[in-house]
């Protein structure tokens, strides 16, 4: 296992260490429930340097990334991000991706941790441009600062005017004494909030920094766990769960960051299945009577058939209810029909919310009407 600089400092914080694709993480610390409600009331700070990160430089930068990635890197400005996917040439999902761009010739790719040495060999092989790939993964950290209070914390650290950064924007300034620190506002959580980049050699001082500028909010160290309850709330695909190497794009909801008037692996086929439609479905669900949904729980309709399996699942902390993710039969994908979830020798009742991936905006009206 590759341990975080940072590792050290999660034990003594009292995180429960686990071994989260290879890397030594924090699973949690004071608990999923507390972690989780801290962030979408309040503010938490991830440690998430396990992400890979790859620079592309060069008059081909564009081009590059065009024609391996599904979104249109064409449209970004300086200064913007694009989430992506990178799809293989059976029709799959090699990755999913965050696109940064510092300037025509200078791009920022981040990737899954469980994908840096499959995607950086695929980008490779696919490269016959004069774009330059660094990897710069094992040299940078990566922290998430999210939740409501996260820009009042931050900004006592830096004179970048956090405030006034669009969604999906990123800048690059002096954060904690630190010069050149890449901030994103991004975030994997729904709740809003930053992501940071730092050289290893800041990490200690930046976290440290970052912890004490929000002990007036009670800042909290929060683990992957609670990291995974906020993604599902908002219905944030999961890759290695959601999204995988034999799922689509379109099957997946993500037609949306796959823009088929570009040329990139299996645009052909989603093309055709723009045009004919899907067989199968990633939708959100929610169950009426009591279990959890888990990953690979099989779905059934009410005669007993086959119709999918679930994805993703968990109790939400925020509305206490069980919900998930997973693949159905398209004649079972309208909001509001009735599956049943196969737990152990019990069918369990449960129905679907809205059928669009990147948020699941019934639910996220549902969680922040809780919260105001």
């Amino acid at each position: 296992m590759k341990k975080l600089i940072l590792s050290d400092i999660h034990e003594k914080l009292g995180g429960k260490m686990v071994d989260f694709a290879g890397y030594y993480m924090p699973v949690q610390y004071d608990g999923v429930k507390i972690e989780h409600t801290n962030v979408r009331e309040n503010v938490g700070v991830f440690d998430v340097s396990h992400m890979g990160e790859f620079v592309v430089t060069g008059e081909d930068a564009i081009a590059f990334i065009q024609k391996t990635t599904s979104n249109d890197p064409s449209l970004l400005m300086d200064g913007q991000i694009q989430y992506s996917c990178i799809p293989n040439d059976d029709g799959g999902i090699v990755d999913d991706l965050l696109i940064y761009r510092f300037t025509a010739t200078k791009f920022l790719l981040v990737v899954n941790a469980s994908n840096i040495e499959k995607d950086w060999a695929w980008f490779n092989s696919k490269n016959d441009t004069t774009a330059v790939l660094t990897n710069m993964s094992d040299v940078w950290s990566l922290f998430a600062i999210q939740g409501p209070n996260a820009t009042k914390v931050l900004q006592r650290l830096t004179e970048v005017e956090l405030g006034k950064m669009k969604y999906y924007t990123l800048q690059t300034g002096k954060l904690a004494e630190v010069e050149d620190v890449l901030i994103s506002a991004t975030g994997y959580t729904g709740a809003g909030g930053f992501e940071i980049y730092v050289k290893n050699d800041d990490a200690v001082k930046v976290w440290e920094a970052i912890m004490k500028a929000g002990e007036p909010e009670g800042i909290k160290p929060t683990g992957l766990a609670a990291r995974d309850t906020l993604r599902l709330e908002m219905g944030y695909a999961l890759y290695g769960n959601d999204i995988d190497d034999t799922t689509s794009p379109m099957e997946a909801k993500l037609g949306w960051v796959t823009k088929l008037s570009t040329d990139f692996p299996s645009v052909e086929l989603f093309r055709k299945q723009k045009e004919n439609g899907v067989v199968t479905k990633l939708v959100a669900f929610e169950l009426i009577d009591r279990g959890i949904p888990r990953k690979d729980y099989i779905i059934v309709s009410e005669n007993d058939d086959t119709i999918g399996r679930v994805t993703s699942g968990t109790m939400s902390p925020t509305l206490n209810k069980a919900i998930g993710m997973g693949y159905v039969a398209k004649d079972f994908s309208k909001v509001d029909s009735e599956i049943y979830i196969q737990i152990r020798d019990k069918k369990i009742k449960a129905k679907m919310r809205i059928e669009t991936l990147a948020i699941d905006y019934i639910l996220f009206n549902e969680i922040f009407s809780k919260l105001n």
